[in-house]
């Protein structure tokens, strides 16, 4: 849906490359994407949009903004693009709303602000929280401005976020807590693996994001431009100031697809997948199903990623169908790791490796991609061996499945809130920040060294959950985080490997031996897995039902 905010410019949500056709027929010449590839599970990159548009012969400019934070030098930009690009121009994001913003900045001192503000309006954005910027020269006052205050403010509503909210409200029913995240949809990433391997249907991962909100918690639709952590206070798009007494950060973190070259012109075609992104997990079942013969290729790239397991969970559940449809004697399997190890912690390694001979695959360690021509089926791999040149090799494919590389959000890694690394700074133990004593980190994005997988989030949560409660009493940390993870690794339809260990590799198994053996494939952890963790997710974690999940007390000094 276009927004004409005057004859010469209109803003839109997301677009997708079907929709080009479209916009052309609206009369449309040029494109401007101003939302960062990366930002969602299932957005187009804006490759994507580009080739698309360049079909139509329309233009296509690509000026990301950082997670929301539009800054004075991004209006100017916006403004000459428009001065230069032929009319009328669509400018899109996520909602429209940083679109909206960076034309009514360009516009300040051109226009008076009450026509700023009219068109933008009749366009359905309300500017109302920049007109202090468009008036003042861009300037937010954090200082002595706010739009709203809340006792806990949670940015992010995944996993993580939603889960030490429920936790927190468990503990404390009167704290005034507000959620940030502008997602429309909450996804069940664990299942995307299931998803690639024929077993989950991709609807059964998906929940409206307000329908998981916890009652009585603010949600705030928004994205994060900034922190000011030292007048705690979080900057919207918009420029709106939401300020705290206490802060949870916890937005997940970011699928580089870019950091391979030639890889977003292909995802979803020419046999490239990646079970890492909600519309492209049924591609991968697809592909498995329909190789009969050649060469299928897993990638894993260096580390941290989420889910370290996820890249050959794939390879174990495509080579497990071409066993059992009679195929794999036809089909070359190649697993390649940019690391030196099949996985990170050693007592599981020996039965991963049962069914890495089973299934007849080859293991590359060190290698990782760095371009692929879908096309031509090639892919281009730097092989980084201790002791060597640096070489690069290409292999050819008829299947691939790839792992993207994984940094933290753009708008994390610029804040005060990172290490040297763009990770969000805490002690790892009681997960606090180790410069700001009001802020507290969990999930993907904060720098404990753990495995970042919703096992590790579920642990986090009552960890945060009982220390802000306490730090709200006037008490030091009651409880800390022992580094735990969880990695179903899927060997074969109806077995898992359940993988469970904490800071160290330190095995830490949730039951007895006997009931499941972690170091072992068993179809009670496969059990598990299919039928007990998701329901367990939807109406256990994400509700402050801490199944498994009591926090460990701070061990006395």
């Amino acid at each position: 849906m276009t927004n004409a905010i005057n004859a010469q410019i209109s803003v839109s949500p997301q677009i997708r490359p079907e929709d080009l056709a479209d916009i052309v027929q609206q009369g449309f010449r040029s494109v401007i994407c101003n939302r960062p590839d990366g930002e969602g599970a299932d957005q187009p990159t804006f490759e994507e949009i580009e080739a698309a548009a360049a079909k139509f012969g329309l233009e296509a400019r690509y000026q990301p903004i950082v997670a929301g934070k539009v800054r004075d030098e991004d209006a100017d930009a916006f403004g000459d693009l428009l001065d230069k690009l032929p009319k009328p121009v669509l400018a899109f994001c996520r909602t429209g709303t940083r679109s909206a913003t960076l034309w009514s900045l360009s516009q300040a001192g051109k226009q008076p602000v009450a026509d700023i503000l009219a068109q933008t309006k009749a366009a359905g954005y309300d500017m109302a929280g920049v007109v202090r910027r468009i008036a003042n020269g861009g300037r937010t006052p954090t200082d002595t401005a706010e739009d709203a205050r809340f006792d806990v403010v949670i940015v992010g509503g995944g996993a993580a976020g939603i889960s030490v909210a429920s936790s927190l409200l468990s503990r404390k029913s009167d704290l005034d807590i507000a959620i940030i995240d502008p997602a429309d949809v909450h996804y069940y990433q664990p299942g995307w693996t299931m998803v690639g391997g024929g077993i989950f249907d991709a609807a059964d991962t998906a929940k409206t994001m307000g329908s998981l909100i916890p009652k009585g918690v603010h949600w705030l639709k928004s994205a994060v431009a900034a922190f000011e952590p030292k007048d705690n206070a979080v900057i919207l798009d918009g420029c709106r100031v939401v300020k705290y007494d206490r802060l949870v950060v916890c937005p997940g973190l970011k699928l580089n697809w870019h950091g391979i070259e030639g890889l977003v012109d292909t995802l979803g075609k020419n046999g490239v997948t990646s079970n890492y992104r909600y519309d492209l997990a049924p591609y991968t079942w697809k592909l498995v199903q329909d190789l009969q013969k050649g060469r299928a290729i897993f990638t894993q790239p260096p580390m941290p990623i989420k889910c370290a397991g996820a890249p050959q969970k794939a390879m174990y559940l495509s080579a497990d169908h071409w066993h059992r449809s009679g195929r794999l004697g036809q089909i070359d399997i190649e697993f390649m790791n940019a690391g030196g190890v099949l996985f990170g912690v050693k007592d599981y390694v020996p039965a991963l490796m049962e069914y890495v001979e089973k299934y007849r695959a080859q293991l590359n360690f060190f290698h990782n991609l760095v371009a692929i021509d879908g096309p031509a089926k090639k892919a281009v791999f730097e092989v980084s061996e201790q002791g060597k040149d640096v070489r690069r090799i290409e292999t050819d494919f008829d299947m691939i499945h790839v792992t993207p590389p994984q940094t933290a959000p753009d708008f994390i890694r610029v804040s005060p809130l990172a290490d040297a690394a763009g990770w969000v700074d805490v002690d790892q133990a009681t997960l606090r920040h180790k410069s700001f004593d009001n802020i507290w980190s969990l999930g993907d994005v904060m720098n404990a060294p753990n495995a970042k997988t919703a096992a590790a989030a579920r642990k986090q949560a009552p960890v945060i959950a009982s220390n802000i409660v306490a730090d709200i009493e006037g008490r030091s940390a009651v409880a800390q985080y022992d580094g735990y993870g969880s990695c179903p690794l899927t060997v074969e339809r109806g077995k898992i490997v359940l993988a469970e260990f904490g800071y160290g590799g330190t095995l830490l198994p949730s039951f007895p031996r006997w009931l499941v053996d972690g170091t072992r494939p068993t179809r009670t952890a496969w059990l598990l897995k299919e039928r007990i963790l998701p329901p367990v997710y939807w109406r256990a974690m994400l509700r402050g039902k801490e199944w498994l999940a009591k926090p460990e007390k701070v061990s006395a000094a």
